[in-house]
């Protein structure tokens, strides 16, 4: 009997276990559980936003050397990595006739100025000519008034007077084609002369060769480049930023530098323009940061890390970035009242280095807003605030 009072006690006291127990799941854990989340005061502080993004490193001015016209190379007179003055020679093309043609055009202009020269001097006798006849058409109409010579005599004498002047014309007339002919073939030479000068490739500012595309024998067209160099002075970044996190990008904003292959020095520089365009598939910005002092021994092609550091913002009204949430389309937060969550619109503007964002509109200083939850918050959910999410 005794035996049988112990074992009903046990199976009672062992359900009892087991009901506490579910109960205790049921309340931590099952529908009716609170939610765990931990808060965070809206309070005032002072922001120090940062921009970080990654670079390249390019030139500013960089140049394309080549001929005008179509060609073969004779020479090419540098290599990758020499440093050229403005107007030194890097290649030349092979002039195959044109020296010959300079010469025939040289030719001609001698012989054209030989032209000139005999039009002036039948110019010259033309005009002595004009003269005497003239003169001599006046004595004799002077003659005929007089009765002494017949008319036939004086309109013979005239005669000879407009022939004479249409001779001048004439001479006049030759003289003039005799020098544009000279001005047409001085001309030609000039432009013979420059397309020769043009085969000479000259460097169009100090630079270092960077590049050399063709070698001699080889035909380009025209607008190719045998030689490309850059202006070592002309480095700068291209740099690339979030469209999200952009806010406070502009010209004159001092960067920091780490270049790939020196991962322990900073260098300084400065944001020298902001491009229009952004990058619509990657969703960038692009900026140019210049180099406070250009570094020696940079590579064109050379990834970098950069951080700006736009004005920070003084006593802003802030919170924590992570309690920033999307619900219904619109960007707010969920501000704990009475232990009853509300979601609450707000507007944003500068981000913190250390998370922190401020409010511009839709909070006040005091108000507690939830900064992680266990899951997704509705208004109706049960909460309960803890300090951390991990552990019990």
């Amino acid at each position: 009997m005794k035996l049988a009072l112990d074992r009903r006690t046990f199976l009672i006291a062992a359900a009892v276990v087991l009901v506490a127990v579910l109960v205790l799941f049921v309340a931590r854990s099952g529908p009716l559980a609170s939610m765990r989340v931990t808060v965070a005061p809206v309070a005032r502080a002072d922001l120090a936003p940062l921009l970080f993004g990654i670079g390249v490193v390019e030139a500013r001015r960089s140049y394309l050397v080549g001929p005008t016209t179509a060609g073969r190379v004779r020479y090419v007179a540098v290599d990758v990595g020499d440093v050229v003055k403005a107007g030194q020679l890097l290649a030349e093309m092979d002039p195959v006739d044109l020296d010959q043609r300079i010469a025939a055009t040289n030719a001609a202009a001698r012989r054209a100025q030989n032209a000139v020269d005999t039009a002036a001097a039948q110019l010259t006798d033309s005009a002595a000519r004009r003269e005497v006849a003239a003169a001599n058409a006046r004595r004799y109409e002077e003659l005929g008034r007089k009765g002494f010579v017949s008319s036939s005599v004086t309109e013979g004498k005239a005669q000879e007077m407009n022939s004479a002047s249409a001779q001048f014309a004439a001479a006049e007339a030759a003289l003039a084609g005799a020098r544009q002919d000279v001005a047409r073939l001085d001309a030609e030479r000039a432009g013979t002369q420059q397309q020769r000068s043009n085969l000479r490739l000259l460097a169009p500012a100090d630079g270092v060769v960077t590049a050399r595309d063709a070698e001699p024998g080889s035909t380009v067209v025209a607008g190719q480049a045998v030689v490309r160099l850059v202006a070592a002075d002309s480095l700068w970044l291209k740099m690339r930023l979030d469209q999200h996190r952009s806010a406070g990008l502009q010209v004159g904003l001092p960067a920091e530098i780490v270049l790939r292959s020196r991962p322990g020095e900073v260098l300084s520089g400065k944001v020298a323009r902001i491009e229009m365009l952004s990058d619509s598939v990657t969703e960038e910005r692009i900026a140019q940061v210049t180099f406070d002092t250009s570094p020696k021994n940079v590579s064109i092609g050379e990834m970098s890390e950069i951080t700006l550091h736009p004005p920070g913002v003084k006593q802003a009204l802030a919170v924590p970035g992570a309690a920033l949430r999307m619900h219904e389309g619109k960007t707010g937060v969920w501000v704990l009242r009475d232990d009853k969550p509300g979601f609450v619109p707000v507007k944003v503007g500068t981000s913190g280095a250390d998370g922190r964002v401020q409010i511009l509109d839709g909070l006040k200083e005091g108000d507690v807003v939830i900064v992680h939850s266990e899951s997704e918050i509705t208004a109706d959910a049960r909460i309960k605030v803890v300090s951390s999410l991990t552990g019990s």
